[in-house]
């Protein structure tokens, strides 16, 4: 076979870097070690980039694909962070970014009748590194709840208006945090959290504990906050909160950030 031109490798004379190339929503199977030891089997959303000098014409997306399956069928977490380095000597690249987002499970009991049922929450990982530097991790876990409305329980006879919120918590550490842990902090933070499997008896509890615990977006974010400062291994938080509004055509919005990374 004649050897093949390599586009790739022609210089560009823009004079101008890419701070981001590569490939996106590449889904493929991974394995999540779950806080009891077990492993959960479930299927990611991948996005795999690096930076690009000046003076190079492109990258060679192909290698993307290949650096991920060379690690098999299945990719466990734990390894992740060995990626980003091998898309930097690979791919001759200074800076590297991976991520991958994936639907979690947990399996929940109902607060009265512990009728079990599955929950989704969206999980995702994203590890930059530097060809100079250290690695950066940040796990992000997105959290349905529900928030009642302190407003309407202070200014109505009969009952309170409530929704159903999304809270998206990302967060890095000094040592690992589970993603149950994470999971949990969020829903501890709100007026009730939810469950795929409720009875009647287990639906009157749900809604008085949501009477009894009203919050407003900006009460959500704050106690998430809060939570986190106290936890002890959390360095950096981004908590974004979204209520669906009942009784407005609109969502009420809050987001909270620490800054720096310790």
């Amino acid at each position: 076979m004649h050897e093949l031109t390599d586009m790739q490798n022609e210089r560009d004379d823009r004079n101008l870097p890419i701070d981001r190339v590569g490939v996106k929503s590449l889904r493929f199977p991974v394995e999540v070690r779950e806080k009891s030891g077990e492993v959960q089997r479930t299927v990611a959303t991948v996005a795999l980039a690096v930076d690009l000098p000046h003076h190079y014409k492109g990258t060679h997306m192909s290698r993307f694909v290949e650096i991920l399956n060379s690690h098999g069928n299945c990719l466990d977490v734990r390894s992740m962070a060995s990626l980003p380095q091998e898309l930097l000597e690979r791919l001759d690249a200074r800076r590297a970014h991976v991520s991958f987002q994936f639907p979690f499970f947990r399996s929940k009991s109902a607060p009265v009748t512990k009728k079990k049922g599955l929950l989704d929450y969206e999980v995702r990982f994203e590890v930059d590194a530097e060809k100079e530097g250290g690695i950066d991790f940040v796990l992000t876990v997105i959290v349905p709840v529900t928030t009642l409305c302190p407003c309407s329980k202070a200014i109505s006879n009969r009952g309170a208006h409530n929704q159903r919120g999304m809270v998206t918590y990302a967060i890095r550490f000094s040592e690992p945090v589970w993603i149950e842990d994470a999971v949990d902090l969020v829903e501890r933070s709100a007026s009730s959290e939810l469950y795929s499997l409720l009875k009647r008896p287990d639906e009157k509890e749900v809604t008085e504990r949501a009477y009894d615990h009203p919050v407003f977006v900006e009460d959500l974010v704050r106690n998430v906050a809060s939570r986190s400062e106290a936890h002890g291994m959390i360095t950096w938080y981004r908590i974004e909160a979204e209520n669906f509004e009942s009784i407005h055509n609109h969502n009420a919005y809050a987001v909270i950030e620490k800054r720096g990374n310790s």
